[in-house]
Order: structure tokens, then C-alpha cells, then sequence
């Protein structure tokens, strides 16, 4: 019973912030149609933003509370600079053409950006330590959790409303869902879909930063946390379908419990458990669990 639990609350954990990072990726494969491999490198960079404004705030003797809007401000910012400098400055020029370049691309951006992050911040790990004690210990029986780990996971439940709603219930969202139907009919029709796409990958670098700098306090940032990150984040759209958001939930919560459950019974298993999964269901559903023509109704 206990390790039940065990592995139900480690599969939560983990599958929120993946879930956070992975729907900013479905976001920008459904509206653009780039897969974007530097998502992981803007994960990174939330990262270690957020270990950069917490210690700053912590230097200034703020609140320990005020470290979560010291995070939440990293992830805003590394959206604010770096969305405009890669989508108006890079990719616009690739759009249209063929996918595998867009994928060439977008890989030659996340080694130029691991390399800037290690001229930026070095070689040495960053903790961000304050964060993580913030909500005390939950004690379930006989074990104890960090209250931190389901502080996140009620922010990936925040995070995954408030995208639906923002595409299914505001104007800009309906755009976005038109555009993501058929660029061209949005088009004649008035939209200006340039600003629909930079809006669209501003909100997937947010949610990649943001599952960084939320995801800080929990690991040792250091050179190479964007690899795999995206490895991952991958696998849970290809789970789920590409360009869906129920699919990142759902390919969040079975990589997550999949995880976990090897960690805690089958610990040889942890490095394969989430391709075997992904193989199995790509074996019935090679579409994902949710297939595209699906996906777009998001």
C-alpha cells in the first residue's frame, strides 16, 4: 500500500512540470507546425534565470515567499527577450519550408544556446534551495512528502486550465485555433497570422522557462539539463499526439507513472520504462493517443 502511494505521488510530481514543459512544445508544433528541439534549451535557460533572480533576491533579504514571484518573473522574462530574437529573428525565415530543415534549425539553436548558457553562467551548479521548504512536509501515514512537489502539481492543473480557457474561451485564442485549422483561410480572412505565430511561440517558451524555474528547487542546475528534458518532452507528445493538450496531459501522467514505477520496483528498468511505453503505444496508435486531426480541435 505504501509504495502504491509512493509511486502515485513521484508519478504526479514528475508529470506535472513535464506536463508544463511538454504543452508549451504541443503548443508550438500546433500552431506552427516547428518541432521546436531547443524547447529544452528554454527550459534550461528558466532554470537557471530563476536561480539567478532568487539569489538576487535572497542578497537583497527578501520575503522567502517572494522567491515564488522571483521564479515566476525569470520565466517571464526569459519569454519577454528571447521569443522575439528566435521567432522574429530566426524562424520566420524557414517558415514554409521543408520540415526536416525547421528541425536542423531549431537543433543548431539548442547547441548555440548550450553553449551560452555555459558562457553565461559556467560550468559550476546552481541550487535554489529557498523555494523547496516553503510549503513545510505532508505527512500521508507512516511517510512524509515535500509540500513543494504538490504545490506543483496544483500549478500544472493552474497552467493546463488556463491554456484550454485561453484557447476555447478568449478572442485571441479562437484566432489562434483558426490559424491552427488553416493558416491561409485565417489569413484571407483578416487575421495576421505573423502575430498569431510570435504569440503562440511567446507562450511556448513561457511554459518551457516556467517548468524550469519552477522545476529549480527540485535538481542541480547545471550544463546539460536541456538534453533530457526534451528527450522527454518529446516522448510525451509522440505519446499523446502532437498538437493536443489533453494528449500532454495524458503522455504526461503515463511517463510520469511509468517512471516512477520502474524507480520504485524495477529500478534497472528506469532508463527504457518510458520508451517501452511509447513503443506500445505507438505499436496501436502511431498517430498518439489523440490523432492530429483531433489534436487541432484544442
Amino acid at each position: 500500500m505504501h509504495t502504491a502511494a509512493t509511486i502515485l505521488i513521484d508519478g504526479l510530481t514528475y508529470a506535472s512540470w513535464l506536463f508544463i514543459v511538454a504543452l508549451g512544445l504541443t503548443l508550438v508544433f500546433g500552431v506552427l507546425k516547428i518541432l521546436n528541439i531547443a524547447h529544452g534549451s528554454f527550459y534550461a535557460v528558466g532554470a537557471y534565470a530563476a536561480a539567478s533572480f532568487v539569489g538576487w533576491g535572497a542578497s537583497l533579504k527578501w520575503a522567502p515567499a517572494l522567491s515564488l514571484v522571483a521564479m515566476l518573473l525569470a520565466a517571464v522574462a526569459v519569454a519577454v527577450v528571447l521569443a522575439p530574437l528566435t521567432e522574429r529573428g530566426l524562424l520566420r525565415f524557414f517558415y514554409g519550408r521543408d520540415e526536416v530543415l525547421l528541425v536542423l534549425v531549431t537543433y543548431a539553436m539548442f547547441l548555440i544556446m548550450e553553449d551560452l548558457t555555459k558562457l553565461i553562467w559556467g560550468a559550476n551548479p546552481y541550487y535554489v534551495s529557498e523555494p523547496y521548504g516553503l510549503f513545510g512536509n505532508l505527512d500521508l501515514g507512516v511517510q512524509s512528502w515535500v509540500g513543494y512537489d504538490f504545490a506543483l502539481v496544483a500549478l500544472a492543473v493552474v497552467v493546463g486550465v488556463a491554456v484550454w480557457w485561453g484557447l476555447n474561451r478568449t478572442r485571441q485564442g479562437k484566432i489562434m485555433l483558426a490559424v491552427i485549422h488553416s493558416a491561409e483561410v485565417a489569413s484571407s480572412m483578416g487575421v495576421n497570422v505573423s502575430r498569431v505565430y510570435m504569440l503562440a511561440f511567446t507562450v511556448g517558451i513561457f511554459l518551457a522557462a516556467l517548468g524550469g524555474a519552477f522545476t529549480a528547487p527540485m535538481i542541480s542546475v547545471q550544463p546539460g539539463v536541456s538534453v533530457g528534458v526534451i528527450i522527454v518532452s518529446f516522448a510525451v507528445v509522440i505519446i499523446g499526439g502532437l498538437g493536443s493538450i489533453e494528449g500532454a496531459a495524458i503522455g504526461a501522467l503515463i511517463v510520469g507513472l511509468a517512471r516512477s514505477f520502474a524507480v520504485h520496483v524495477v529500478p534497472v528498468a528506469e532508463l527504457f520504462s518510458i520508451y517501452i511505453v511509447m513503443a506500445v503505444v505507438l505499436m496501436f496508435r502511431p498517430e498518439g493517443l489523440f490523432q492530429r486531426t483531433q489534436a487541432r480541435r484544442i
